[in-house]
């Protein structure tokens, strides 16, 4: 038997993962659960990470060896930050409890990886007003907005005319972390540009 007819016979024999369908479902089900858009590709991207790992096997053909050898190899070999690994971590447990319908209690009490305690550097009032006296235009009020009113970038990104009261000196913001809404001020030196066509 030539080499092209063995090859084409055993990749016959083995059988398909069917990895785009298993992918398209994780995508569906997150978004029915109404999670971000980079939720969604952060878990695709560890799924995808998780099912090469082993040779491009069926997550329901594995179980906690194969999810603990993987965490392990993003820990020790790959050296991963602690953040890293709890992100493909959340995406095994989603992809096993949610699309695989499959109940693992090992996994619900695996240990995540902790991040040390550090103290969060934030910039003097004098180093913020230095740095947003760089920016001009709309990057300015950007950066004047994630400073001020303490929002997130996608947040910020995302905002509607109808969530800033200026009356008020409010912003609403719909859906931040945590799919939940919340208030925050708005300060008073952006109002005048805000109100500026």
């Amino acid at each position: 038997m030539d080499e092209k007819s063995r090859t084409s016979e055993e990749q016959a024999a083995v059988p398909q993962l069917g990895a785009p369908r298993l992918l398209a479902r994780v995508s569906e089900e997150v978004r029915r659960r109404y999670y971000s858009r980079r939720t969604e590709q952060a878990y695709v991207h560890w799924i995808k990470r998780f099912i090469y790992f082993h040779g491009k096997r069926h997550p329901r053909d594995m179980g906690e060896a194969e999810v603990t050898a993987f965490l392990n190899d993003l820990a020790t070999t790959r050296k991963v930050a602690s953040g890293t690994q709890n992100q493909a971590l959340s995406a095994l447990l989603f992809l096993y409890k949610h699309v695989l319908g499959q109940e693992l209690p090992w996994l619900d009490g695996l240990q995540r990886a902790q991040r040390p305690p550090r103290l969060p550097s934030v910039l003097t009032r004098a180093e913020a007003e230095r740095l947003l006296a760089q920016l001009t235009g709309t990057r300015w009020l950007i950066g004047a907005l994630l400073y001020g009113a303490g929002l997130r970038v996608m947040e910020c990104l995302r905002l509607r005319v109808k969530d800033v009261d200026l009356e008020y000196r409010q912003i609403l913001v719909r859906d931040g972390k945590g799919e939940k809404d919340r208030v925050t001020i708005l300060p008073e030196k952006l109002v005048s540009p805000l109100r500026a066509p």
